[in-house]
């Protein structure tokens, strides 16, 4: 097996000095709470933060969230707009709903057998975030230590010495 990249799905500056690392399920409500706050940090950082997302489906608790997770992978460059879609309608993750959010975006393979080609870096994700001590989603690592404040932008901004 492939060594799967840890930071494969990245968003900003990619030589920003500070980095987020978000342990997230697609059919968590919090996750999809936060989705839009870490976006916001992202967008109004001037640089300064990058996002990695890292699937963590609580398969347990969430029935959908591990195909979800497959299909977010298995989107490729799209990965960003998938992440959006899904957490839009983390209500609706059933194989034909993934299926037609991927036709959305022209992507092909998001279900199904097909789909099981992805398992490596979600399964990879989820080894890494156990190592990490991650037990709920979403769990954030601001710069590899664990944060442990509130998902919110205010919060996170002081917390990361971004000012207001």
């Amino acid at each position: 097996m492939d060594v799967v990249d840890l930071n494969r799905h990245r968003y900003g500056n990619a030589d920003a000095p500070i980095t987020v690392v978000e342990y997230g399920d697609f059919e968590c409500p919090y996750c999809a709470a936060a989705a839009p706050v870490l976006r916001e940090l992202g967008d109004t950082s001037e640089g300064r933060v990058r996002l990695i997302f890292r699937h963590f489906p609580l398969f347990q608790k969430h029935p959908f969230a591990l195909t979800a997770a497959l299909a977010a992978e298995a989107s490729g460059e799209r990965f960003w707009p998938m992440h959006d879609l899904l957490f839009a309608h983390q209500d609706r993750l059933t194989d034909a709903d993934l299926a037609g959010y991927a036709a959305r975006l022209g992507v092909t393979g998001a279900v199904g057998d097909a789909a099981q080609a992805f398992r490596p870096g979600v399964e990879a994700d989820y080894a890494a975030g156990g190592e990490d001590g991650v037990r709920g989603t979403p769990t954030l690592f601001v710069d590899g230590r664990l944060y442990t404040g509130l998902v919110e932008l205010a919060a996170l901004r002081s917390a990361l010495g971004l000012g207001r």
